[in-house]
């Protein structure tokens, strides 16, 4: 089981990016999805999150700016980012809590993905 994340870059302040995270391999269910965010010499902080229901939780710091959904159908997580500021940049991380597929007996496991870089120049 992996997750893969794409749709990183760089973006004067007030642009927008749309990050994607693709989960794939053999799983059985995916409960909450999230991006974390983390820049260098601090710790990684949760951006946002969405359960398998679609409620939502977000950072104070982009309440109003970002966008969290997901297709269940396709797996797939993304995360909408609107007026973009420099303290935005930060590696992304794509993480989610699902059931993976096994023979015998299902196994929940907490998956990360490796990560995206955002970058936001003034």
């Amino acid at each position: 089981v992996q997750l893969v994340e794409s749709g990183g870059g760089l973006v004067q302040a007030g642009g927008s990016l749309r990050l994607s995270c693709a989960a794939s391999g053999s799983i059985f269910s995916i409960n909450a999805m999230g991006w974390y965010r983390q820049a260098p010499g601090k710790q990684r902080e949760l951006v946002a999150a969405i359960t398998s229901g679609g409620s939502t939780n977000y950072a104070d710091s982009v309440k109003g700016r970002f966008t969290i959904s997901r297709d269940n159908a396709k797996d797939t997580v993304y995360l909408l980012m609107n007026r973009l500021k420099p303290e935005d940049k930060a590696g992304h991380f794509c993480n989610a809590g699902l059931t993976k597929a096994a023979i015998g007996a299902n196994r929940d496991l907490e998956v990360w993905g490796q990560g995206t870089l955002v970058t936001v120049s003034s």
